[in-house]
């Protein structure tokens, strides 16, 4: 029997590289947190493995074999399956947490499921707020329960900590500036999947590595920054920071500026939200690189939104709403895709989303649901694009 005393945890996404660094956090502390249940899209040996290794009695795949159904039983494991089933983990009534990693709109639902339910959450899911935050965000009961958990979210989340909300005057964003932050325009025109998937600081999922190639990671973040702090995006700043060592900045109304700095390492954003509002030792994961050292930097550049146009697409998506937020989470994945499968040039996935914007002529959402049935309009407008624009 786990302790009462723990922190019992339910991970979505458990495979990824996200959920791994709140993985590690709970191995690292067994004494605070113990995971009862976890999901992934599919892996299932390696969902397995995790769920054997951590202890959970629950676990969910989105289109389980019959096999992975035997498997899983057979090792004394509950295996769920699909939407459903990851509805089930988020709102399971052994959890206290619920740490929602995965990427995808399919994540939705179970974020509403976890804040209904009365859990505490921690969100690297961008899709679920950017396209549905109207709806999801007034689910929050109470201070902190919604806890972002990726790095630049995360950083702006823990300065805010005992500010008073109108004391904010704007928050800021920072950047690598991806694999392509000094090519030319002219040099981008042929750069290739494999070069794009470089990114120089992170290990991210092949999608998010794009999307920080092009900038629209940072504009999808912005729009995240709205909803998750209530501010208008004339509030919300991005700027290109290529040491990834200083992850988010406020300043408040009397011109004083508060920033969060730490080594690019998923784990600290993870014990943070893991752990509020207390603070675990870490100092055997490294610790951060003082001013005298060389790699520390506090440089900052503009972002170039000529050379980076999905930069300004994302803010200005965010800045008119309605069916822009869902309909560019939409657009964005089916580009990205197509330019990972070689259907498209790297400079095109601007231009498909844009267009697919721009195409749209219908209402905006009145509902959930609606929201999500603009992602998937989103993703057919661009897929037609692709297809006219290029055959494919």
């Amino acid at each position: 029997m786990l302790s009462d005393s723990r922190t019992l945890v339910s991970v979505i996404g458990a495979t990824g590289i996200v959920g791994g660094s709140v993985l590690d956090i709970c191995a690292r502390f067994p004494e605070r947190f113990g995971v009862v249940a976890m999901a992934a899209r599919s892996n299932a040996s390696k969902l397995l493995s995790l769920s054997k290794r951590f202890g959970a009695k629950i676990a969910c795949l989105a289109n389980p074999s019959p096999e992975d159904s035997m498997l899983f039983k057979e090792n004394g494991i509950e295996l769920l399956s699909g939407n459903e089933g990851l509805e089930s983990v988020a709102e399971l009534r052994g959890a206290d947490h619920v740490v929602l990693a995965s990427s995808g709109a399919e994540a939705i639902f179970a974020l509403k499921r976890a804040l209904e339910s009365g859990k505490d959450v921690s969100l690297a899911n961008k899709e679920s707020v950017v396209a549905a935050g109207q709806w999801l965000m007034p689910l929050v009961k109470r201070p902190d329960q919604l806890r972002p958990l990726d790095s630049e979210h995360n950083a702006i989340w823990q300065c805010l900590r005992g500010e008073p909300r109108p004391n904010i005057r704007r928050v800021t964003l920072t950047a690598s500036g991806g694999p392509f932050r000094e090519f030319s325009a002219e040099r981008m025109k042929n750069v290739t999947p494999s070069e794009a998937l470089r990114h120089p600081v992170w290990n991210m999922s092949p999608k998010i590595t794009v999307d920080s190639a092009t900038l629209m990671n940072k504009g999808i973040e912005c729009i995240e920054a709205t909803q998750l702090f209530g501010l208008g995006m004339e509030r919300v700043k991005a700027v290109i920071h290529p040491s990834s060592q200083i992850h988010g900045m406020v300043e408040f109304q009397d011109a004083t500026v508060k920033l969060l700095l730490y080594r690019p390492d998923m784990r600290i954003a993870s014990a943070a939200a893991l752990a509020w509002p207390d603070r675990l030792p870490l100092g055997d994961i490294g610790e951060f690189a003082a001013p005298e050292c060389e790699d520390w930097s506090m440089k900052f550049f503009a972002p170039d939104v000529t050379r980076f146009p999905c930069l300004a697409i994302a803010r200005e998506a965010g800045r008119r709403g309605g069916p822009y937020p869902p309909l560019l989470i939409g657009a964005d994945e089916v580009a990205v895709s197509a330019f990972l499968d070689g259907c498209i040039p790297f400079l095109s996935i601007s231009n498909i989303i844009e267009r697919a914007l721009e195409t749209y002529k219908g209402p905006p959402p009145s509902s959930l649901d609606d929201a999500v049935r603009l992602i998937s309009e989103g993703k057919r407008l661009a897929a037609e694009l692709c297809s006219a624009l290029y055959g494919r």
